[in-house]
């Protein structure tokens, strides 16, 4: 072992007997030998050596515990002898044993030397034996936060941009929103810009087929993006066709696709006709008010300008919070294992897919975004995890905290955004797996907003909001589809 991957600088804590509160001594400490190693970024390779009189002391407590409660045919409980105890229940002893020095050992580990671990230890306990004789070692692999210093993040200098909210925002997205309950109607004339065409697609590469998707559902619009390519005219390519029609193309997969050895690749893509429809919007009448869950026309309107201005906030954020960020991780040039990136990539897509309802985006402004994010997952993951790590220890140096009332109100904006019960979204975040992404996601936020409040500002005008050119669709041109992209759409599974 070398001086260098040696972590001389972690010393244990004060290893004498804890005291309990109450100032009686606590459980008696277990007495380790910790040999602890950096063998990669944030990652670190720990041997632990537990001494025999320390494993033949758990074990004697546990044959006690199994001496008390044994239940064996001609001895009275708590009367059978610990030799029969011991080979009567040798093999649920030794669980019991390795357990508990497991979990005190690796409690003990976290405690004295600071460890703060971002994964599981990485290392099989079916594996491990407790030997007859001799000391009970062990050893596994941990990946752990990245040790930094924090940057001065007060009193930066911000190009913050500044917006109002139109009446033409307000009637551009209103249609918007009603195509969100459109109804498409089958129409018999070649297909149109704005047309929604149903597509038989096979992809190839090679001579050989990679993917075939059926009946595939598409807006002809500029840009199609796929989750791992995107297609550039797509809107003139179908301009034109007829059910029936195919037209090909060529289209370059992602250079951070699942299927490492398409990355950058050129794949023929063939586009069959199935169907031209035309999407016929709900009239704004008392029936489409009530499913939308709003009283009257103005109440609409009024809760759509509300959006569109929680939708500059958002993009005031998130260009603010881009500056922020760009310059308290400039000097954050420490490296992150690839396993820890591929780990929180459908993390990162889940945290910006919330943010971006809570602003009140469509379905098809989110999925949009989150097809370009998985074409550049891993650098764009990688470095909002170090922005997470700067973050989270500004967040921990404030004192920053996330209370049940900022979730419930983050929920109930998510709510009111998709017409649904804040019970009904809670319900589907808890069993999704995110709300722990939402609280996580509350706690930047704040750690962000504590830095902009000690900001010093230089306004210009908001940029102009982008034509909605963009068709993302469910699929993929490799043929590997995320989990997360074969559920439906937040708010649109089936009742």
């Amino acid at each position: 072992m070398t001086d260098d991957a040696r972590d001389d600088e972690l010393e244990p804590q004060d290893a004498d007997t804890a005291l309990a509160e109450d100032g009686e001594e606590a459980e008696a400490r277990l007495l380790l030998d910790v040999e602890i190693d950096n063998v990669g970024p944030c990652r670190k390779h720990i041997k632990v050596t537990i001494p025999r009189d320390e494993v033949d002391r758990f074990r004697n407590d546990a044959l006690d515990e199994f001496a008390a409660e044994a239940d064996v045919p001609g001895f009275r409980k708590g009367h059978v002898p610990s030799k029969l105890v011991e080979r009567r229940f040798k093999d649920e002893l030794n669980g019991q044993v390795k357990q508990k020095l497991l979990v005190g050992s690796l409690e003990q580990i976290s405690e004295d030397y600071e460890l703060e671990p971002i994964n599981e230890p990485d290392f099989d306990v079916e594996q491990l034996e407790i030997p007859d004789e001799g000391d009970f070692v062990y050893e596994f692999d941990v990946e752990v936060r990245p040790e930094f210093d924090l940057p001065d993040y007060r009193g930066l200098r911000i190009r913050r941009p500044v917006g109002k909210v139109s009446e033409s925002d307000v009637e551009s997205y209103l249609e918007k929103f009603r195509g969100q309950y459109g109804e498409l109607v089958k129409v018999d004339r070649p297909a149109a810009a704005g047309d929604v065409v149903v597509l038989n697609v096979t992809f190839e590469h090679d001579g050989k087929t990679l993917h075939r998707v059926e009946r595939l559902t598409a807006h002809l619009k500029p840009v199609l993006r796929f989750e791992d390519a995107e297609l550039e005219g797509f809107d003139e390519l179908l301009a034109g066709a007829r059910p029936g029609d195919v037209r090909e193309t060529r289209v370059t997969v992602s250079t951070e696709a699942e299927r490492v050895e398409l990355r950058g690749e050129a794949v023929q893509a063939r586009f069959e006709v199935v169907e031209v429809d035309e999407q016929k919007l709900p009239e704004l009448d008392g029936e489409f008010l009530e499913r939308v869950g709003v009283e009257s026309e103005i109440d609409l309107r009024d809760e759509i300008r509300a959006m569109l201005e929680r939708q500059i906030a958002y993009t005031q954020r998130q260009i603010a919070r881009r500056q922020v960020l760009e310059q308290i991780t400039a000097s954050a040039d420490w490296d992150l294992p690839d396993t820890l990136v591929r780990k929180q990539v459908e993390n990162a897509l889940h945290r910006e897919r919330l943010e971006m309802q809570q602003a009140g985006f469509t379905t098809q402004q989110i999925r949009s975004r989150e097809n370009e994010l998985r074409q550049h997952a891993v650098s764009e993951t990688r470095q909002a995890l170090k922005e997470h790590f700067v973050l989270d220890r500004i967040a921990e140096e404030e004192e920053v905290e996330v209370g049940p009332s900022d979730i419930d109100h983050e929920i109930r904006m998510m709510a009111q955004q998709r017409g649904e019960s804040p019970r009904r979204v809670r319900a589907r975040l808890e069993k999704s797996g995110v709300i722990d992404n939402l609280e996580a996601q509350i706690r930047e936020r704040k750690a962000v907003d504590l830095i902009l409040a000690s900001a010093q500002y230089e306004d210009e005008e908001l940029p102009p909001v982008v034509e909605d050119r963009v068709e993302a669709v469910e699929a993929s041109v490799c043929g590997m589809t995320t989990a997360a992209a074969k559920e439906a759409p937040e708010g649109e599974e089936e009742e």
